[in-house]
């Protein structure tokens, strides 16, 4: 299997613009990664356009920089602060609302330009299908928990190809990686390392890239002995 193209989803949380700054190299450099998620919803709209500022200033222009709200908006602020960082150039604006708020999906779709990301809450891939015919988005990251699976997320990439909507991961990067080899309108893998202290191997990331181990399988295998010293008996 060909390595999958992955941007750095472990950090550039809610923090002050000088510690984004630093932060945004340190993740750049861990893999040689061409996309950041940087998360926002500060308390005041103008810090979220600094925090952005501060990650774009650090990293340059010809980084992806995914921008994360968590559903932290009411519809009314999502109005307001989307279309005020909607020249950000962003490579998508995620769950800016609660996510089964549909109609001001549709509502913040239709007016920017910004690309809108959702899915990490579809349960199951009638969701997604329903997403699309509302069009309450141009992107979809489905999550495996929720999707239902593999088999989910196969059944709900067959939809984003006919809809020919690009599809994203979210979180489980490493079962991720094998499936998004088989999506016809595969997007970005989203990596974090949280696994990697119970894995006998981690997975490689180079040049932004994922590397999938040449093994049967998925190709995980636990470290047993982190395993064991992490287990709690109750």
């Amino acid at each position: 299997m060909g390595p999958v193209k992955a941007y750095n989803s472990n950090g550039l949380w809610l923090q002050p613009p000088e510690v984004l700054a630093s932060d945004a190299i340190e993740l750049r450099d861990e893999g040689g990664f061409a996309g950041l998620k940087l998360r926002l919803g500060r308390e005041r709209a103008r810090d979220d356009i600094a925090a952005i500022e501060a990650v774009r200033t650090a990293v340059g222009q010809d980084m992806e920089l995914m921008a994360d709200f968590n559903q932290g908006l009411n519809f009314a602020d999502a109005m307001q602060r989307c279309h005020m960082i909607d020249d950000a150039g962003l490579a998508w604006i995620e769950e800016p609302i609660v996510y089964d708020n549909l109609d001001g999906c549709v509502q913040l779709a239709a007016e920017l330009k910004t690309p809108i990301q959702i899915g990490e809450n579809f349960y199951g891939p009638r969701d997604l299908h329903m997403a699309l015919q509302r069009k309450a988005c141009d992107l979809v990251m489905p999550d495996f928990m929720r999707i239902g699976g593999v088999t989910g997320w196969l059944r709900g990439a067959a939809v984003a190809g006919v809809a020919g909507i690009p599809m994203s991961t979210h979180l489980y990067p490493e079962v991720a990686a094998h499936v998004m080899r088989v999506t016809e309108t595969a997007h970005w893998l989203e990596w974090q390392d949280w696994a990697n202290p119970i894995l006998q191997t981690p997975y490689e990331i180079r040049d932004g890239l994922l590397h999938i181990p040449n093994v049967l399988g998925v190709g995980l295998e636990w470290n047993e002995d982190a395993v064991t010293a992490h287990k709690v008996d109750l």
